[in-house]
């Protein structure tokens, strides 16, 4: 009697070692935790993702899904993917910044032209070089959105002589390159831009397209400077908690694959798409479209350089190859960029 004890108690903390298995008695319920709002064209796309793991893995999933930041904050999503407290999330690199040294090297301001070669930047760097800053969880599926632009309410920035004294929310590398161009970044996550913009705690941002129409800012700006040389992107992360991840059996582990490997080109074609709508809103409101001429586009582009060097710089101090991530990150947008 006491042996089956013994052995029942051994079992049983096994079970709760081991985590959710997939039973006869019903599908596995995961949870996923997005900063998007629910409207948002990239948190529709998120929860398709969970429908197609549904239905492709027979009923074996099925997940609690919860945007809007309704679960865990933007800045909390990827520690809580590491705890627990979400099985699934999806949030930026930039809202934890120093934590992915590596990643840093592909929101710099590189000169993105859309969110197609963003995205491929962004995988190209992650698979060639394997940063141990992603070990503690399951990588699902990056990517990146459109050029980030310069977005102004009241003051228009034809030159970077304009961009002093003015406020522009800007985090991780858009606020160096803020900074570089003489403006002053004030970090916040993007659900607050709204707000900010309103009432005046900033008056201008960094941020792609389509948040004219996605995050509604629109009505909140009047000016856009075009500096393409300089844009940079904001890349994001679907990662997994990665102990629930090993508790999953393999048919399950190779549909999630398979499903998240076909949503990268399907997101980065929506970023792109979305940013088309973006500024065609933009302009129905009534916001004006400022293209830097070209000498004034190479003087942001040699301002902004030493961005680039105190990237690399900072990443050698935390034992990182910051130069060579820039160098992959560079190589793939300049091939990418041609197509």
């Amino acid at each position: 009697m006491r042996l089956r004890r013994a052995l029942t108690a051994v079992c049983l903390c096994a079970a709760l070692f081991l985590g959710p298995r997939i039973s006869s008695a019903g599908p596995v319920t995961l949870s996923y935790s997005n900063f998007f709002p629910p409207n948002h064209v990239m948190s529709k796309l998120a929860e398709d993702w969970c429908r197609e793991v549904e239905k492709r893995s027979g009923g074996k999933i099925a997940f609690n899904y919860f945007p809007g930041q309704t679960l865990t904050k933007a800045d909390q999503v990827y520690d809580g993917v590491v705890n627990g407290i979400s099985d699934v999330g999806m949030s930026l690199f930039s809202y934890t910044r120093g934590r992915f040294p590596v990643m840093q090297a592909v929101d710099l301001p590189l000169g993105y032209p859309s969110g197609k070669v963003a995205t491929a930047v962004v995988g190209e760097v992650y698979r060639e070089l394997k940063p141990k800053e992603l070990n503690d969880v399951k990588v699902l599926y990056l990517h990146a959105h459109g050029p980030g632009l310069i977005w102004t309410k009241s003051r228009p920035v034809r030159t970077m002589n304009d961009m002093r004294g003015i406020k522009f929310r800007a985090t991780g590398a858009s606020a160096d390159l803020i900074k570089a161009l003489g403006g002053t970044p004030v970090a916040m996550p993007m659900p607050e831009t709204y707000q900010s913009l309103l009432t005046g705690v900033a008056d201008g941002a960094a941020y792609p397209m389509e948040a004219s129409k996605g995050w509604k800012l629109a009505e909140v700006t009047k000016y856009l400077t075009e500096c393409y040389p300089v844009a940079y992107t904001s890349s994001f992360f679907a990662v997994m908690n990665k102990a629930k991840w090993d508790a999953l059996p393999a048919d399950v582990k190779k549909v999630i694959d398979q499903v998240s490997a076909e949503w990268v080109p399907k997101t980065a074609e929506a970023w792109d798409e979305i940013d088309r709508e973006g500024l065609e809103y933009f302009k129905s409101k009534g916001g004006e479209v400022i293209a830097l001429p070209a000498d004034e586009s190479a003087r942001w582009k040699k301002a902004v350089a030493p961005v680039l060097d105190a990237y690399v710089e900072d990443a050698k101090k935390k034992g990182v190859d910051g130069k060579k991530a820039l160098s992959v990150a560079e190589k793939v947008l300049a091939k990418d960029s041609r197509k």
